[in-house]
């Protein structure tokens, strides 16, 4: 039985830890709430609190054949502890959670080919990425939608929406954990991944459907002097992976 502890059970950890405990998976999780623990513990999830900002020791936790990091911490010193601790364990194989927020609007199509923006996030993907004494795939997600996180709540309380022109960049959580399972069954690692739908609608045209088909107001738009897009492409996670995304027409589910 492979062992995997996930780091961070939030709104995808947590699904994403019962999922693979339903394939089979012996499965640890870990939240930075005591209060927290007892909802792991009843799913079956052998609960831990770790706070990589503590820089206390997570010998127990990291007891697995595979670490998958959900978190949204940004605390570059923390990562470096933490990488010292798996270097250390029995973890050989790591699944780090990023974001396309990595890349700038250059009204372009961006791959996993294009550059960076110099920030916290994509020093600590470096530390993955240059590590040699484990295996780090980068799954570098777009914007997270799904469940109670409904694009149609967004921009309230008279928020004009930036960006009319530009287009949306968007996956929804089945797509998250179904990837995620991909990479372990297929044994895919040593790579970084753009994961986003395919559809990329206009932010004026996806908006204004989300909020009209949940029945709230039209939304209101800035209007913008400067036109400013990204496209994110996900066609080498398609290629790799041989992978078809459950959840591709972004107007049907917005």
């Amino acid at each position: 039985m492979k062992r995997v502890s996930v780091l961070g059970c939030g709104w995808l950890g947590k699904p994403l830890a019962i999922s693979l405990l339903n394939e089979g998976y012996s499965v640890k999780g870990s939240t930075t709430r005591e209060e927290k623990l007892e909802t792991l513990e009843m799913n079956n999830i052998e609960p831990y609190i770790v706070d990589i900002s503590d820089f206390e020791e997570f010998d127990g936790f990291l007891n697995s054949d595979i670490l998958i990091i959900a978190i949204t911490s940004k605390d570059v010193d923390g990562f470096e502890n933490l990488i010292s601790q798996i270097e250390n364990s029995d973890v050989r194989k790591v699944i780090f959670i990023s974001s396309t927020s990595v890349y700038g609007r250059l009204n372009k199509v961006m791959t996993e080919e294009d550059a960076v923006l110099k920030t916290p996030l994509t020093e600590i993907e470096e530390l993955f990425r240059q590590n040699n004494f484990f295996e780090t795939t980068i799954i570098r997600f777009a914007g997270l939608f799904g469940d109670d996180r409904q694009p149609s709540s967004w921009f309230k309380n008279g928020r004009k929406i930036p960006q009319p022109k530009g287009f949306v960049n968007m996956i929804h959580k089945d797509d998250c954990i179904e990837i995620i399972h991909t990479i372990i069954d297929q044994n895919c690692w040593d790579q970084t991944f753009n994961a986003c739908s395919n559809h990329h609608p206009t932010r004026r045209e996806f908006y204004t459907i989300a909020k009209l088909s949940n029945d709230f107001e039209l939304p209101e738009f800035e209007n913008n002097e400067v036109y400013e897009w990204k496209i994110i492409s996900s066609k080498k996670l398609q290629d790799v992976l041989d992978y078809t995304f459950i959840h591709d027409d972004l107007l049907k589910i917005g």
